[in-house]
């Protein structure tokens, strides 16, 4: 799952993107309003985490933005206000949750966690395709030959795949989706995990596989191998 986190205050960014990144999320970070606004419109996220005070744009002006467009995706406001009608206001604009700094770590995992189930498509602890089962929760996977953790990039690889079974993600879509539009990894890095997917979805005796579409990218396929 891929998160937007918009913060002006860089030590609480990056205290944040490494509370986010150690639970298993994808975190891009920007620091000012206009920024959120532009990488949100491109569409690449599952949730945004915005701060209402910060340059150029403020956060609830990027909420009303992105509504405007028909953005559905969760927002939690973060703000050192305390008043009801700053409240009022975020939830008012499209805001699914509120938080005012300082907050705990497990607060805000939980809160991510919550406005995440809402969408329909996020809703299943479990994703199951053939005889294999994918938990979010454990960033595990089980199938008749035992399980197996996976590691992060892995995962939200898999997750891709399983959300989307036989139909063929890029590699572009992948490197997007996952590391991020300014990350400086390179095209093999997916077929790395590919790679080490397929020995894990073979090592718990999967009957589904990772299959290679030449000049498209790749898709899980149900009935037959890598």
């Amino acid at each position: 799952m891929r998160i937007l986190l918009a913060e002006d205050e860089r030590t609480l960014s990056d205290a944040l993107v490494t509370i986010l990144s150690h639970s298993g999320y994808s975190v891009d970070a920007v620091y000012d309003g206009q920024d959120a606004l532009d990488w949100l419109s491109a569409g690449n996220y599952d949730c945004a985490v915005l701060d209402i005070m910060m340059p150029k744009l403020d956060g609830i002006t990027v909420l009303k933005r992105i509504r405007a467009q028909g953005i559905t995706l969760p927002v939690l406001l973060l703000t050192a206000k305390s008043e009801t009608d700053d409240k009022v206001e975020g939830l008012d604009s499209g805001a699914d949750d509120y938080m005012t700094k300082p907050f705990a770590a497990k607060e805000l995992l939980a809160r991510v966690r919550a406005m995440t189930r809402r969408q329909p498509e996020l809703t299943d602890n479990l994703l199951r395709f053939g005889n294999i089962e994918l938990s979010r929760g454990e960033h595990s996977l089980r199938g008749p030959g035992g399980s197996a953790v996976l590691a992060n990039k892995e995962f939200q690889m898999l997750e891709m795949l399983m959300m989307n079974p036989e139909r063929a993600i890029s590699t572009e879509r992948f490197l997007e989706k996952i590391w991020g539009y300014e990350s400086e990894a390179e095209i093999n890095v997916v077929w790395v995990n590919i790679s080490g997917l397929r020995k894990k979805i073979a090592g718990v005796g999967g009957n589904v596989g990772i299959k290679a579409a030449r000049g498209i990218g790749y898709l899980l396929s149900a009935g037959g191998k890598n």
